[in-house]
C-alpha cells in the first residue's frame, strides 16, 4: 500500500513470510538458471560481468522493491518498505567460478552454500550470483529473493524482464535512481495511528463493496464460511509424523530434475485430468517409494500445501505476494498409480468447486486486525496441518536469452517451513518441466534417491496409462556415486 510519506506497508502475507524466518528457517525463494555457451565472454573465457551488471541495472527500475529496504513503525512495529539511499548494485550482484570443467553436482553444492546464508535485513533483500566455469562452456545465474518481496508468479515476471526473447537484446540505458526521502519516526507513528483509527471505516467500506460485487451474497458468504471451517478442521488435527518432518538446522541440500513437458501433457490427456494432478500423483508415488525405502509404512495422513496464485489481471503491484493455498491429503497407502491419480483428481476438483483457497484468503484478511505477537503465534501453528509444500509455476513456452546465451533450464527452490524437511517447486519452460528440490541436510541425506524415485514414479504413471515416453525425456538424475564423489572449490571475484 503506497502512502504519501515515501514508504509502503507490507501486506499481511508479506509480513507472515518475515515472521516465519528463524536462524534455521530461511524464507528466501530462489531459482538456478543454466545457460548454453554463447554469452558475452571476457578475455579469460568467462562471462563478461560488467555486461551482465549493465543488463540488471537497465531493468531494475521496473521492480522498485529491489532498491528498498525494511523499516519498522514505532509502537505498532509493522514493517514498511523505504527507499535505500545507500543502494549499490555491487552489493547484490556477485560473481563466482567453479573449477573448470564444473559439473552439475558441483553447481548444486555451490547453490547450497549460497542459499544457506540469510539475507541482510539492513539492505534490499535479494542477491543474484553469476556462476562461471560449468562444463561445455555453460554458465549459471542464481537468483535469491526474500519471499516477502516476491512470489512464484512475480518471479516469473522478473525473469521475463531480465531475460530477452531474442539473442540480440536491446538493453536500454539505465535510469537514474533518486531515492525518496526517508520518513521520520513521527510520520510513521502518525500514519499508523491514523490507519488504526480508519480500520472500522475500512471494514464497513469492504463489506459494502463485497455486497455490491456479489450477485448472491448468501451463497458466497456460506461458501467462504465452509472454506474457513474446512481450514480450521485441518489445523485442529496435525498431519502424521514422517521421516521428512522434524527439527531443522540451517543446512540444506538442493537437487533438480527435468522432464519432457510433452510427455507430462500426454499423461494428462490420457488420464483426463489437469497437469497439476499429474504432478501431485507423481509426488505421491515417489513419497510412497521413499517411505518404503526408509522402512516406514506409507499409510499416513500425509498432507501437502499447494500454493494457489490469486493475482488478478491488471493487479498494479506485481511484486507483492498474491497467493492462497490448498491443503491436500496424498493417498500414499494406494499401491496403484492410476488409482492414486484418480483420488487426487477427485480431491482437487472438490477443492476447486468449493473454492477452498478462500479459507486462507479469509484468514489473511482477518489477520490485518491482529497485533504482530498474535500473528507470530499463528505463523508458528501454520506448519502443523501439513508435511510439505509442492508448488507448480507456469513459465514461458518459448526460449529466452541472456546476452545472447540461450536459457537451457530453470530450477526453482521453495523455502522449508518449520518441521518440513522437504519442499518441491516446479517451473515449466520451453518444452520442459523443471523440478527443484529443497531438503534438510540432516533429515533428507538421501535426497538424490528421492529425486530418482520421482523420475521412476513418472515412468510408472506413464506406463499405467499406456503413454510411450519420447526419446528426449529430459535429464535423469546422476548416480549417487557422482554426487558423493564430487567436491567444489569456489573462486569468488
Amino acid at each position: 500500500m503506497r502512502t504519501p510519506s515515501g514508504y509502503e506497508r507490507l501486506s499481511v502475507l508479506d509480513n507472515v513470510f518475515l515472521l516465519a524466518e528463524t536462524p534455521s528457517v530461511h524464507m528466501h525463494v530462489a531459482a538456478i538458471q543454466i545457460f548454453e555457451a554463447g554469452g558475452v565472454p571476457n578475455v579469460d573465457g568467462g562471462i563478461h560481468a560488467e555486461e551482465f551488471k549493465r543488463r540488471v541495472r537497465a531493468v531494475i527500475h521496473l521492480f522498485p522493491r529491489c532498491r528498498q529496504r525494511l523499516r519498522w513503525t514505532p509502537v505498532e512495529h509493522h514493517p514498511v518498505w523505504v527507499d535505500h539511499d545507500g543502494f549499490d548494485l555491487d552489493d547484490h550482484v556477485q560473481i563466482a567460478s567453479l573449477p573448470r570443467p564444473g559439473t552439475d553436482a558441483q553447481l548444486k553444492l555451490l547453490c547450497a552454500s549460497i542459499l544457506e546464508t540469510q539475507l541482510d535485513r539492513g539492505r534490499p533483500l535479494w542477491e543474484i550470483w553469476l556462476i562461471e566455469g560449468l562444463a561445455r562452456d555453460r554458465f549459471a545465474i542464481l537468483c535469491k529473493f526474500h519471499h516477502c518481496m516476491i512470489d512464484g508468479a512475480g518471479g516469473a515476471d522478473l525473469m521475463s524482464v531480465l531475460l530477452s526473447p531474442t539473442r540480440d537484446p536491446q538493453t536500454p540505458e539505465p535510469r537514474p535512481y533518486v531515492p525518496r526521502p526517508l520518513p521520520s519516526s513521527w510520520n510513521l507513528l502518525r500514519d499508523s495511528m491514523s490507519r488504526l483509527g480508519d480500520l472500522p471505516f475500512k471494514f464497513a467500506h469492504d463489506v459494502a463493496r463485497f455486497a455490491m460485487d456479489t450477485i448472491d451474497i448468501r451463497h458466497d458468504l456460506a461458501m467462504r464460511l465452509v472454506a474457513l471451517g474446512r481450514l480450521v478442521g485441518w489445523a485442529m488435527e496435525s498431519a502424521s509424523d514422517s521421516p521428512l518432518n522434524g527439527i531443522l538446522t540451517s543446512h540444506r541440500r538442493f537437487d533438480w530434475l527435468r522432464l519432457s513437458l510433452s510427455d507430462v501433457r500426454a499423461v494428462r490427456s490420457a488420464a483426463g485430468c489437469s497437469l497439476n494432478d499429474v504432478v501431485l500423483a507423481v509426488v505421491a508415488g515417489a513419497l510412497r517409494r521413499f517411505l518404503i525405502h526408509r522402512g516406514d509404512a506409507p499409510a499416513l495422513d500425509f498432507r501437502i500445501s499447494a500454493p494457489v496464485n490469486v493475482r488478478r489481471p491488471g493487479d498494479p503491484d506485481s511484486s507483492a505476494n498474491r497467493v492462497s493455498a490448498w491443503i491436500l491429503r496424498l493417498p500414499l497407502e494406494d499401491a496403484d498409480a492410476k488409482s492414486r491419480l484418480a483420488t487426487i483428481h477427485d480431491a482437487t476438483r472438490t477443492l476447486k468447486e468449493s473454492r477452498s483457497a478462500l479459507g486462507v484468503e479469509m484468514m489473511l484478511e482477518a489477520a490485518e486486525w491482529l497485533p504482530p505477537r498474535l500473528l507470530s503465534l499463528g505463523v508458528g501453528l501454520a506448519s502443523g496441518p501439513m508435511n510439505m509444500i509442492v508448488t507448480n509455476i507456469p513459465g514461458p513456452r518459448l526460449p529466452l536469452y541472456m546476452l545472447g546465451a540461450r536459457l537451457e533450464a530453470i530450477y526453482p527452490f521453495v523455502p522449508l517451513l518449520e518441521q518440513n524437511g522437504l519442499g518441491i517447486a516446479l517451473f515449466s519452460y520451453d518444452g520442459s518441466l523443471c523440478w527443484g528440490f529443497t531438503g534438510s541436510y540432516e533429515l533428507v541425506p538421501d535426497l538424490r534417491a528421492f529425486v530418482q524415485m520421482v523420475h521412476d514414479s513418472f515412468d510408472e504413471l506413464a506406463a499405467a496409462f499406456g503413454v510411450g515416453l519420447s526419446a528426449a525425456e529430459k535429464d535423469g538424475p546422476e548416480t549417487s556415486a557422482e554426487i558423493c564423489g564430487s567436491s567444489v572449490g569456489v573462486e569468488a571475484r
